[in-house]
């Protein structure tokens, strides 16, 4: 992983970012890691049933699972395929959605403080559930273990249940013809929903659903998705904006209050 020195001994304190209260037992963070690994991992499955059916082939479903292990982006791709986008398209896509990976591999630098070694491998095991699996823990060595432990269990049972789902949509043909066509997107939202807490980042997924929603009409397939990017600064300008003309008024009414102060001395 990016942005870090070589590997740092253990500290005696709790580690940088890492989650609040005494450290826990390696076999509590092992139980809770297994945990994320083994219940995302299963929905693998979908993800290969959605792939098979958007036309991609067994080998190829695999393939993408292996070297890309980044579910939201492999749902993305081959969702865009699905509805008719270029494969081009469709993998810009994805790549932008993968992105916020980068992102998680710079803070998870500075906690796990991996050997040089270990980075090109421990860099393709940086996802969502890894990350947040790290930062829950106290410590360093808890850290390490939740990500390991997580990072591992997960790839293993996605590759081996995407293998599976794709084996499945073929047995079964069309894939429409079940629902199955819908198992990525409820898989993708499942995963998302979650992360979407604070006022800000509902205001973001609302205004990046008109978007894509909007402009599905008029653009290519895949697109959509990509113009949907936009709602992050819309959303922030307007926040922003707001924030200036809250101190603005503050300021107004202090100015009032300290003029009216004065004429009543």
């Amino acid at each position: 992983m990016p942005g870090h020195s070589e590997a740092a001994p253990e500290a005696p304190g709790p580690a940088v970012g890492a989650g609040p209260g005494p450290a826990r037992p390696d076999s509590a963070v092992v139980r809770d890691a297994l945990g994320v690994g083994i219940a995302v991992g299963l929905s693998g499955f979908a993800f290969g049933v959605t792939s098979a059916g958007s036309g991609l082939t067994v080998l190829q479903t695999c393939v993408l699972s292996l070297l890309a292990f980044t579910g939201a982006s492999q749902f993305a791709l081959v969702g865009a395929l699905a509805g008719g986008g270029s494969p081009f398209t469709a993998a810009v896509g994805a790549v932008f959605l993968s992105m916020r990976n980068a992102f998680y591999g710079i803070r998870l630098s500075q906690l796990l403080a991996l050997p040089r070694a270990v980075r090109p491998l421990a860099a393709h095991m940086v996802i969502d559930e890894t990350t947040a699996v790290s930062l829950a823990q106290h410590g360093r060595r808890a850290a390490r273990i939740g990500f390991v432990v997580t990072g591992v269990s997960l790839y293993l049972l996605w590759n081996l249940s995407t293998f599976l789902g794709a084996l499945g949509a073929e047995a079964i043909g069309d894939t429409a013809t079940w629902g199955l066509d819908a198992a990525g997107p409820a898989v993708f939202l499942a995963l998302l929903a979650p992360m979407v807490r604070t006022t800000t980042q509902r205001a973001v997924a609302a205004v990046a659903v008109l978007l894509g929603l909007g402009l599905l009409p008029v653009l290519p397939s895949g697109v959509p998705v990509l113009a949907a990017a936009l709602a992050v600064p819309v959303v922030l300008y307007v926040e922003g904006h707001k924030r200036v003309e809250g101190r603005r008024t503050q300021r107004a009414q202090q100015a009032s209050d300290d003029s009216a102060q004065g004429e009543d001395r």
